[in-house]
C-alpha cells in the first residue's frame, strides 16, 4: 500500500531486494558517448565489471578512469539496454585471454572467444594480457635470420629471428597481401596474426587467400573489425601479444603478424578523448605514445624462444612522418617502406628498397651476403637518380660507369625485386644476388 502511494519506495525496495552485503556494486549515473560513468563502484582500473541490462543481459565493461569519485568505464559490446541506475558488479579480475596449443588453426575475436564455427576453445589455461616485456639484459642476442620467401627481404632487408619490423604503407599498397605472404612462407614454429579493426569483408579473404589452409594449421588468428567498440579493438592486440608469449616460453621461434599499429592507435585515441584525455599531435592523445612501446618491446626475444614481430602502419595521406608513423619506427628494430609509386608501375611487393633498413641484418648475414646486397642497393640508387634523364632520352651512356652498370643489370634487378605468391628459397635468393653482381662484374672485365 505504501509503495503504490510512493513509486520512489517502490523503487527503494527493488534495489534492495537485490543487494548482495558481500559484492560491493555500483550504480550507472551517466552515460556521455562511449564513456559510462558509475558511481558507489568499489573498483581499480582495468578491472572487469558487468553491468545488467533492461532486458535482463549483462554487458561486459572494463575501468579506464576515475572522475569525481565516479568510476568511468568502456563498453566491451553494444551499450543497447544500459539505463540510468542499472547496476554494475566488479568481478573482482583483470581482462585475461586463452592460451594453449589448441588454438592453432583458429580464429578468434578480441575477446578470445572463436569465431570460426569449429566449436569451443579447448585452451590450457587463461592469463592476464597485460604483462611486461623481457628484462633487457635477458634478452638473447639475435644470431639467426628468419627466412620469409620474400626476395626482396631476405636478399636486402635480411630478418632475425626476434626482431621487430614496421611495414608502412598508405591505403591500398599491398599490405595485408605481403603479411599473408610471410605468414604463410616464414620458417617459424607458429604465427600469431593480430587483424585489428580490419574490414569485415577482408577477414575471410586474408585467412582464406592470403593465408591458406598451410598457413592457417600453425597459426592463430585475432579478429577485431572496424565496427566494434574502440576497447575490443585495443583488446585484440593485447590478446595476440599474450598468445604470442606463450608459445615463446615452450621455447618456440614465433612470427607475430599485426594489421595495423595504426588502427590501435587510434583506438586508443578514441578511449582517451572519451575519458577527457587532452588531445596532442594530430589528435592522438598521449596515452597513445605511453602505450606503442609498452606493446611493441613485448615482442622480441627471451631467455627461451623468439618472438619476431612485422607490424604494419597504415600512413595517413602517404605521410611517412606522420606521428604514429615516426613513433613505431623509432621503436622498431628496421622498417619495409611500400610505394604507391611502385605499386602503380605493377611493381609486387612495392616495397621501396632504399628507403628501407634492417638493424639486425649485419647481425644475421655473412660478409659476402651483405656485400652483394649493398652493390645492389648501389646499382638501384644510381638508377633512381638518373631515372629522369633516362627517361626523357637525356642521358648519355658512358657518362656515369655505376649508371651504365644499373642500366645492364635493371632486368636482373626488376624480376629479383618482383614476386608473385610463390615462396623464395633462401639458398635460390642469394644465388641471385650473386648473379647480379658476377654479371657488373664481368661487364666491367
Amino acid at each position: 500500500m505504501i509503495t503504490a502511494a510512493r513509486p520512489d519506495l517502490a523503487r527503494f525496495h527493488r534495489r534492495l531486494a537485490g543487494f548482495n552485503p558481500f559484492l560491493l556494486s555500483g550504480r550507472v549515473s551517466q552515460v556521455v558517448g562511449l564513456t559510462i560513468e558509475a558511481r558507489g563502484l568499489d573498483c581499480q582500473i582495468g578491472e572487469v565489471c558487468e553491468i545488467r541490462t533492461a532486458q535482463g543481459g549483462a554487458l561486459l565493461c572494463e575501468v579506464v578512469g576515475f572522475r569525481d569519485e565516479r568510476a568511468l568505464l568502456m563498453p566491451l559490446g553494444d551499450m543497447q539496454g544500459i539505463q540510468p541506475d542499472s547496476p554494475v558488479t566488479p568481478l573482482r579480475t583483470l581482462f585475461r585471454a586463452p592460451v594453449g596449443e589448441a588454438l592453432l588453426g583458429r580464429v578468434i575475436d578480441g575477446l578470445g572467444n572463436p569465431i570460426d564455427g569449429l566449436g569451443p576453445l579447448q585452451a590450457a589455461a587463461s592469463v592476464p594480457i597485460y604483462n611486461h616485456a623481457p628484462h633487457p639484459l635477458e634478452r638473447q642476442p639475435i644470431q639467426e635470420p628468419l627466412i620469409t620467401g620474400v626476395r626482396a627481404i631476405d636478399g636486402l632487408l635480411t630478418c632475425g629471428k626476434g626482431q621487430r619490423m614496421g611495414i608502412f604503407a598508405g591505403s591500398g599498397v599491398g599490405k595485408s597481401t605481403l603479411l599473408g605472404t610471410i605468414a604463410r612462407s616464414s620458417r617459424s614454429d607458429v604465427s600469431v596474426i593480430a587483424l585489428v579493426g580490419e574490414r569485415g569483408r577482408e577477414v575471410q579473404e586474408f585467412v582464406e587467400r592470403d593465408l591458406g589452409p598451410e598457413g592457417l594449421a600453425r597459426s592463430v588468428v585475432v579478429v577485431s573489425t572496424s565496427d566494434q567498440p574502440a576497447l575490443v579493438r585495443l583488446k585484440a592486440a593485447w590478446v595476440a601479444t599474450t598468445i604470442a608469449e606463450f608459445f615463446r616460453d615452450q621455447g618456440l621461434d614465433v612470427t607475430m603478424l599485426m594489421d595495423s599499429v595504426t588502427r590501435f592507435a587510434m583506438a586508443q585515441r578514441e578511449v582517451g578523448l572519451a575519458i577527457g584525455e587532452p588531445p596532442a599531435s594530430k589528435g592522438y592523445t598521449p596515452s597513445v605514445f605511453a602505450l606503442l612501446p609498452k606493446l611493441l618491446e613485448r615482442a622480441g626475444t627471451s631467455q627461451r624462444g623468439t618472438i619476431t614481430g612485422f607490424f604494419t602502419v597504415l600512413v595517413e595521406g602517404d605521410d611517412f612522418n606522420e606521428p604514429i608513423a615516426d613513433a613505431v619506427r623509432s621503436i622498431l628494430d628496421g622498417h619495409i617502406t611500400l610505394t604507391r609509386e611502385l605499386a602503380a608501375r605493377n611493381h609486387y611487393p612495392a616495397i621501396d628498397v632504399l628507403h628501407s633498413v634492417s638493424r639486425v641484418m649485419p647481425a644475421v648475414t655473412s660478409t659476402e651476403h651483405r656485400a652483394q646486397a649493398a652493390q645492389t642497393r648501389k646499382l638501384l640508387a644510381a638508377y633512381e637518380k638518373a631515372r629522369d634523364l633516362i627517361n626523357i632520352g637525356a642521358y648519355v651512356s658512358g657518362s656515369d660507369p655505376i649508371v651504365d652498370a644499373a642500366l645492364r643489370a635493371l632486368p636482373a634487378l626488376t624480376a629479383f625485386l618482383q614476386q608473385g605468391p610463390e615462396f623464395s628459397d633462401f639458398e635460390a635468393t642469394l644465388h641471385l644476388l650473386h648473379a647480379i653482381g658476377a654479371q657488373e662484374g664481368q661487364d666491367d672485365a
